[in-house]
């Protein structure tokens, strides 16, 4: 019975732990949470189709189509939603789970960007940039909206 409880406590931890391990070795940034419509990531020359659970990696850009929109969840928690006719990059993501330090620099070519601070703004909030063509933001509030026009 004693090993059954270890077999099970073992099968426990890999499953809580294994996808943290995966996205730090695939060297994801965060995860599509949620999407409604057509939702693309372009990555290394491809354009992959977007679903809830696929990984979003550092250098991904992400396209939203019309009536389109997509829900992303950073490692440390900073939650995006980019509407429709979107197009977000990130640019650099680096986060250390254990200082919440770290660094996060995203572009909105175009369209609109909903954020939710996460730990990494909060307690680095100078490592946090949002560039739009006009403009560069630094992070200091915890909610805000983006919004970018093609030049």
């Amino acid at each position: 019975m004693r090993l059954t409880a270890c077999g099970v406590g073992a099968v426990l931890c890999l499953a809580l732990f294994v996808p943290t391990l995966l996205a730090a070795e695939t060297g994801a940034a965060g995860m599509v949470k949620s999407t409604k419509g057509a939702v693309s990531i372009q990555r290394a020359g491809q354009t992959l189709q977007a679903q809830a659970g696929s990984p979003v990696l550092v250098a991904d850009v992400i396209v939203t189509g019309a009536d389109s929109a997509v829900g992303i969840t950073l490692q440390d928690g900073t939650l995006l939603s980019a509407g429709p006719q979107s197009t977000l990059a990130i640019n650099r993501f680096v986060f250390d789970s254990t200082t919440s330090q770290g660094e996060l620099d995203s572009s909105l070519k175009r369209g609109t960007l909903a954020v939710v601070s996460g730990k990494l703004s909060k307690a680095s909030p100078q490592a946090v940039t949002y560039r739009t063509p006009t403009a560069i933001l630094g992070v200091r509030g915890t909610e805000f909206v983006i919004q970018a026009k093609p030049q």
